[in-house]
């Protein structure tokens, strides 16, 4: 297979189109990493479902404060301004529409844009959590993830097969190969990596690849 990004990278490529000002929840575990990757001179106001708005970059080794946690109970830091919450007041920002964009993990997305990001299968926890309420509360949704399967098989399908997070949710997919918008029901390739064609990049996905004008190469930095 070609080489592909890491997660740092997709992580990096996912955080450049967040708009400046947005409220932003990151979902647990590899969409924590987007944070990290915050443009420059823009301001992004992140959410956590435990109750935290505006909470900062992760705290030096050994600095952890325990009573500062975000929702996958990772250590977090507070900018000047931050807010605390009830769990019950942050799903009312979520259900509220108030959060301009999720940042979400799949195990699969469908070419009309349902998700499916949890599982009932050995070792998962047999849950959808919040992100049922993510996606269908934030303005836009976002996935990021490899674009197979450990085992190689496609993560982009013309129908999931697991049981749905949400239906028809999905704004923007980052892989580690491509950038794919769902617009009609279809996946549109905006950006690939050079090193890919778009034959092979179709062979890596079970959905139809449309492509409407030019496809940008998806070029990142090493981070």
């Amino acid at each position: 297979m070609t080489a592909k990004l890491t997660n740092a990278q997709i992580a990096w490529r996912a955080a450049q189109d967040i708009p400046d000002g947005a409220y932003v929840n990151l979902g647990i575990g590899f969409p924590e990493m987007v944070a990290k990757f915050k443009p420059d001179g823009r301001e992004v106001i992140y959410h956590t479902e435990n109750g935290i708005l505006d909470f900062g970059e992760a705290p030096p080794a050994g600095q952890e404060d325990w009573d500062l946690i975000n929702a996958g109970k990772k250590a977090v830091t507070l900018n000047p301004g931050a807010s605390f919450f009830h769990h019950a007041d942050s799903f009312a920002m979520v259900r509220g529409g108030h959060l301009d964009v999720a940042i979400l993990g799949a195990y699969e997305v469908a070419e009309n844009g349902d998700l499916a990001n949890w599982s009932t299968g050995p070792g998962s926890v047999p849950a959808v959590g919040g992100a049922m309420d993510l996606v269908h509360g934030a303005k836009r949704v976002c996935v990021i993830t490899d674009h197979v399967t450990k085992h190689g098989k496609p993560k982009l399908l013309k129908q999931c097969r697991l049981p749905l997070t949400g239906v028809g949710c999905v704004t923007t997919v980052y892989t580690s190969l491509a950038v794919l918008d769902i617009v009609d029901a279809r996946f549109v390739l905006r950006e690939k990596l050079p090193s890919i064609s778009l034959d092979e990049l179709q062979a890596l996905t079970e959905a139809t690849l449309v492509v409407e004008g030019s496809v940008k190469d998806l070029v990142v930095p090493e981070v």
